[in-house]
């Protein structure tokens, strides 16, 4: 069914109505980009398109476990959990497909939730851009593990001799591709109707991991698809009996699974790109120093907005194809960030630190946000690394990221230009959530201790 053009909330209304919709879903994205959300009747959402509507605040004040921060000032038990005012986005609606195509649209928080909304922070720095003359186009891309397991399943192994789709190394296979074609084609088939197109589908090195590159797009557009992917990925794998992991790391066995992500601007008058200057070395243009000079300058102090979990840093260790430092290269896929060459339209950064687990709202923010400020300081970045970038990083040490959330986090608290770019409300609720992340990791008995310690200590 092709996707109708609803352009706004007038558009919406109509469309359910002529089409006879009793029911709409509604889905927000919380902290740690997990999807929350409820059904509405067609009154109440006619209501909300209108009105606005409420959403309990607890979706901003728990972790991906429905547990309760207890570290935050925004919401909390001394707030009593109160409504907070939140609006339907019209320009976001997608049939879904296996729901009998039911429209479905995301929300986002607004009024005093809007400061630490992840959606509402996207929003802000794509104001400044903006406001700077620019457009932003940028494009994610997933690596995840797919499992013959289901929830109950993994619970019960206690996520240990899972089961993948297929054993051992072949990337890039068109063996396992065909063998698993009505797989693929599902998926395929799925996010070109739910307009989140995939570019590129192909097996990674890993038993059962796949790579997704969602086509680019302008940078909101670009955040919602690959938010929307995480999550219906998941949920076509699940109704056909399968399980897709997204975490940085599922295992010591196997490589990180990444999240890039891929960054270019142009000229919102004339739409011509500004990165590309044939002129320059690697054919960089001075806006784009200054963008990755800026993004080198602010990444060991932003890592917790694009590193997010405890499990991500399990991944940033030399020789897994994360970077450890901020980092800068030409077509180089040891650094934090690659320049990619190419024509004026194509030129481009890419943030290859990104994760799987990334919220990409808040990851997009991070890069993007950093970029501008690089533009509007004029900060030039060091030389380019040519070569092995683990084997030097050693000589950067003001440029080492940070190893542990807790780290991140208090160094995101710590920024001042990271309270200028994001403001400091979501700066000092997010770096919380993160802080009580890392404390809730701290309880768990891992097996690695039980069987370090349990007999000789």
């Amino acid at each position: 069914m092709e996707l109708p053009v609803i352009t706004n909330g007038e558009d919406a209304i109509k469309y359910v109505i002529d089409n006879e919709i009793d029911f709409v879903k509604l889905g927000i994205f919380d902290v740690d980009g997990v999807l929350r959300g409820k059904y509405l009747n067609r009154d109440k959402f006619i209501s909300a398109i209108i009105h606005g509507f409420a959403f309990c605040d607890v979706v901003l004040g728990w972790d991906s476990n429905d547990q309760l921060y207890d570290n935050v000032t925004f919401t909390g038990w001394h707030t009593a959990y109160p409504d907070a005012p939140a609006r339907i986005v019209p320009q976001t609606m997608r049939l879904l497909p296996f729901e009998n195509n039911i429209p479905f649209f995301i929300g986002e928080f607004a009024g005093h939730a809007e400061p630490i909304c992840p959606r509402g922070l996207l929003k802000r720095v794509l104001a400044k851009a903006d406001d700077m003359g620019y457009k932003v186009t940028t494009a994610a891309e997933f690596e995840f593990f797919v499992f013959e397991e289901t929830p109950e399943s993994v619970r019960e192994k206690n996520y240990k001799n899972l089961k993948s789709l297929t054993p051992g190394y072949f990337g890039y296979s068109g063996l396992r591709s065909s063998v698993h074609a009505d797989i693929y084609h599902e998926l395929l088939d799925m996010c070109l109707a739910m307009d989140m197109e995939i570019e590129g589908l192909h097996t990674e090195t890993g038993p059962g991991v796949l790579e997704a590159a969602i086509k680019y797009d302008e940078a909101m557009r670009s955040a919602d698809k690959a938010a929307l992917f995480k999550t219906f990925a998941k949920v076509m794998f699940q109704q056909r009996g399968l399980m897709a992991t997204f975490m940085a790391r599922w295992s010591n066995d196997w490589p990180g699974q990444s999240g890039h992500l891929h960054m270019s601007m142009a000229d919102k008058t004339s739409g011509k790109g500004v990165f590309y200057d044939a002129k320059e070395p690697m054919h960089m243009s001075k806006t784009m120093r200054h963008f990755i000079g800026g993004q080198q300058a602010l990444l060991p102090n932003i890592l917790a907005m694009i590193s997010p979990t405890v499990n991500s840093y399990t991944r940033l260790v030399p020789g897994l194809w994360a970077p450890t430092s901020a980092t800068w290269g030409y077509e180089n896929r040891t650094t934090a960030l690659r320049v990619i060459g190419g024509s004026e339209k194509s030129q481009r950064v890419e943030v290859r630190i990104a994760a799987a687990d990334i919220n990409p709202y808040i990851a997009m923010a991070a890069g993007i946000g950093a970029g501008l400020w690089g533009i509007e300081n004029a900060i030039e970045p060091e030389p380019a690394i040519v070569g092995n970038a683990y084997a030097i990083e050693e000589t950067r040490p003001e440029r080492r990221l940070p190893t542990t959330l807790t780290e991140a986090a208090n160094r995101l608290l710590a920024c001042k230009p990271a309270r200028e770019i994001f403001g400091d409300a979501f700066v000092d609720h997010y770096a919380q959530t993160r802080i009580w992340e890392e404390r809730e990791a701290r309880k768990a008995i891992t097996d690695w201790q039980l069987a370090r310690y349990f007999e000789i200590i």
